[in-house]
């Protein structure tokens, strides 16, 4: 058994628990502390990563606590720190801007043998993802503990693979929004000491039935759990790193709840400016999102566009340009109500992280000019003003898709002529609903919708007069 004292500066010797059986690294591996000790030595950067639980050092695997007991320092946050507290060398907490910090290590700690302390999985909404980003995977090293969820989901009796689970560390609760429908099951993370009784306001303000389960400290001797029916009444407050279980009551399917582009008109907040759920479904069809990537929404109206592209995928952006303030705030309600986005705030840098959203308000093409190069553009207003189309073309990398759509016989012919310029698909969108007429029934046409579809090639398209 490994003999670990405390740090020089303290006077109380612990001894640790006989250890649990586990396979040991042969000495000389690349994984053991000897093999670590001589890579520091040698120059080459490396840092371990270790998941720990709230049942702290008795929890932890023998090459976890080989690798802690062989650091010249262990990284991490206060809490992660005191739950290995004399039994390592020397510990260091993150500064605020920890993925700097990250990015630093390499000089900030060359020549040691370095261990990052972090809770549970490392690389499920932890700090192995942030490190293995910045330094590359082969430099880093990751020793996981059971997650928070698989523990929650051990508790709760839910599978793994049938939960949805949406972290709001740093995040906007509204995320939690498009999840909850009947029968789901969502696990939360919070961050908050009021977190669980913001989760009850978003299911009540839906409308649905559910049990709230509060897990805190799981895995630990403090572990706590308790369930409360979501209704008016406020939750208690918890353990601000905690998990709310929510399990909605089965009942009536809700279109909202559709993962499908084309959700129904009237669940948008608009003045009457937005592309109608057929046109909508159409329009999402040609502009085809894909994870992570952005989205002009020039002429955005009330967002109708830009709500269901934020919704294909928790990675799609979008920047959306429109003129007036009052379609704007519209733009903002329906994407944070329906898509769980909220918008950056109004001068937040371009590039923020915090952001899946940035609403500019303004007229194309004036406003153009130096906004993120996007994968796609949608031009649903404004496309009969000089620039705007050849300034969107002009951006977009190959492969990038612009759609127009026109409603006026002057824009449609702004259409028809770049399409003869630089192809690409034009087609008529005619759409018609029966309605009564007196005691009989007729279909009643909507407003045809002309529409452009252009991918991008690798020449540009140099516009002809």
């Amino acid at each position: 058994m490994t003999n670990n004292t405390r740090h020089p500066a303290a006077a109380i010797h612990v001894t640790p628990r006989p250890r649990r059986r586990h396979n040991h690294p042969v000495p000389g591996s690349p994984s053991s502390p000897e093999a670590e000790h001589a890579t520091a030595q040698a120059g080459a950067f490396g840092v371990t990563v270790v998941g720990i639980g709230e049942d702290g050092w008795d929890g932890l695997a023998d090459a976890a606590r080989e690798a802690l007991a062989g650091a010249d320092v262990v990284l991490g946050g206060a809490r992660q720190l005191a739950l290995v507290a004399g039994w390592v060398r020397a510990t260091e907490a993150w500064p605020r801007d920890l993925a700097a910090a990250a990015a630093a290590l390499p000089d900030t700690h060359a020549g040691r043998r370095l261990v990052v302390l972090a809770s549970g999985d490392p690389m499920h909404y932890g700090v192995g993802g942030t490190l293995t980003r910045v330094l590359g995977p082969g430099r880093v090293r990751v020793l996981p503990a059971p997650s928070s969820i698989s523990l929650a989901c051990a508790r709760l009796g839910w599978p793994v693979e049938g939960v949805t689970v949406v972290s709001t560390l740093g995040r906007p609760y509204a995320a939690i929004g498009p999840e909850l429908r009947a029968d789901a099951r969502v696990l939360v993370l919070t961050g908050d000491e009021d977190g669980a009784d913001r989760v009850r306001r978003l299911v009540t303000e839906r409308g649905l039935g559910a049990d709230l389960t509060v897990l805190e400290r799981l895995g630990g001797p403090h572990e706590r759990v308790r369930v409360h029916p979501a209704g008016p009444a406020a939750l208690p407050r918890h353990d601000r790193l905690a998990i709310v279980a929510v399990r909605c009551a089965p009942g009536e399917h809700r279109a909202v709840a559709s993962q499908v582009p084309g959700l129904p008109d009237e669940t948008f907040a608009t003045d009457g400016v937005l592309t109608k759920q057929e046109v909508r479904a159409i329009t999402l069809a040609a502009l085809a999102p894909a994870p992570g990537e952005l989205l002009w929404d020039v002429g955005a109206g009330s967002g109708g566009i830009t709500t269901e592209w934020l919704r294909a995928d928790l990675r799609c952006r979008v920047v959306a340009i429109e003129p007036r303030a009052d379609r704007a705030a519209h733009v903002r309600a329906n994407a944070e109500r329906l898509a769980g986005v909220v918008a950056s705030p109004a001068g937040a840098a371009a590039g923020a992280a915090a952001g899946r959203l940035r609403i500019v308000e303004g007229r194309a093409p004036d406003v153009l000019a130096g906004l993120p190069t996007p994968d796609a553009v949608f031009v649903g207003g404004g496309a009969s003003i000089p620039g705007v189309i050849d300034a969107c073309l002009a951006v977009l990398p190959p492969g990038g898709r612009l759609v127009v759509n026109a409603v006026t016989i002057e824009t449609e012919a702004v259409l028809v002529d770049w399409h003869r310029r630089a192809g690409g698909r034009l087609r008529r969108i005619a759409i018609s609903h029966a309605e009564p007429v007196g005691s009989f029934t007729a279909f009643r046409a909507a407003l045809p919708v002309t529409q452009w579809v252009h991918t991008t090639r690798s020449e540009p398209v140099i516009p002809t007069g």
